[in-house]
């Protein structure tokens, strides 16, 4: 990076990539914020609209163009393009789809921004950070996913929500897969320092087993919901990824269980999946050993499996 980082690239200014862009410019994450998309039209566009706001946020630079060196000279590019699962259409199908792109665009992002680290947003979110990391050949700390950092605020809604608490005090995870192997670790959640398995708060409810299977699949039926309302999700997971810019443009050090490469983590390598990791401007600075009971391990390291198979299908 460079001394000063405040570039940002985005590849994709459909929903997704567009609110990432309008959710930094709010926040005021980066002095620049350049979109890429093959779309002229839709860029141009989404660029002008953009810029029209300015007065209204910090201050910034906005550009956008369907030429690639755009993103020259980016600090991190978050990689947003790709093609959406189709109704009958497998995990497998949509990573194949979106490992062909990533294999043509990779080596472009790396020609316009040698030092840039690198930040997946395209689903399946893990298999593509894995495969981003291969075709790179960047260090595994510059390469990261989303992750479950989305999956992970759900969460945490839900159990303020129940709990009647503000979210900000609620520390929990998903952990693993962003999909359909991921798995809640409800044996470190707490509440203000209170593990949410012993809360019992006057007035403030408590959760029962029973409670903690419903959560989880208002979790991982959430994105379900939301698209069949109104097509696509875009405003959680574009403030989710301003949080994981803010983290590492401005070297935080910030905790978030985004994807990225695990090496003997529980016995698990060789595969990219979430977990609590300490975010900087390095990227990733560490992963944490939260604690996990036997079933969340069992579980991590399925979800593990569950990626390494999708990404053997694809010869990786």
């Amino acid at each position: 990076m460079s001394e000063q980082p405040g570039k940002i690239g985005i590849v994709g200014a459909g929903s997704v990539g567009a609110t990432i862009a309008y959710a930094c410019m709010v926040r005021g994450v980066g002095k620049h914020i350049s979109l890429y998309d093959v779309a002229r039209a839709k860029v141009e566009a989404e660029v002008l609209d953009l810029n029209h706001g300015l007065m209204f946020v910090p201050m910034a630079t906005v550009d956008g163009s369907d030429d690639i060196n755009v993103l020259a000279n980016s600090d991190v590019i978050v990689v947003t393009a790709g093609a959406k699962q189709k109704p009958g259409q497998t995990r497998i199908d949509l990573a194949s789809v979106n490992t062909g792109i990533c294999r043509s665009l990779i080596p472009e992002l790396l020609r316009v921004a040698p030092n840039a680290t690198l930040l997946m947003v395209t689903n399946p979110v893990d298999v593509l950070t894995y495969i981003a990391l291969k075709l790179s050949g960047l260090e595994s700390h510059r390469v990261m996913g989303s992750g479950t950092v989305l999956d992970s605020s759900r969460f945490r809604f839900l159990i303020a929500q129940r709990c009647s608490v503000a979210v900000q005090n609620v520390h929990a995870y998903i952990a693993g897969e962003h999909g359909d192997s991921e798995i809640p670790l409800w044996a470190s959640a707490s509440i203000g320092s209170v593990p949410v398995r012993g809360w019992k708060i006057p007035g403030h409810g408590e959760i029962n087993s029973q409670d903690e299977l419903n959560l989880f699949e208002s979790v991982r039926t959430s994105a379900e919901k939301i698209i069949e309302g109104k097509g696509a999700t875009n405003y959680a997971i574009g403030l989710a990824v301003a949080a994981i810019l803010e983290a590492i443009l401005w070297d935080e050090g910030r905790v978030l269980p985004i994807s990225s490469l695990l090496t003997d983590y529980r016995g698990i390598s060789n595969v990219c999946l979430s977990v609590p990791s300490i975010v900087g401007r390095r990227g990733v600075e560490g992963v944490l050993p939260i604690p996990m009971n036997a079933a969340e391990e069992a579980g991590l390291n399925a979800s593990a499996a569950a990626i390494r198979h999708v990404l053997g299908s694809l010869g990786f």
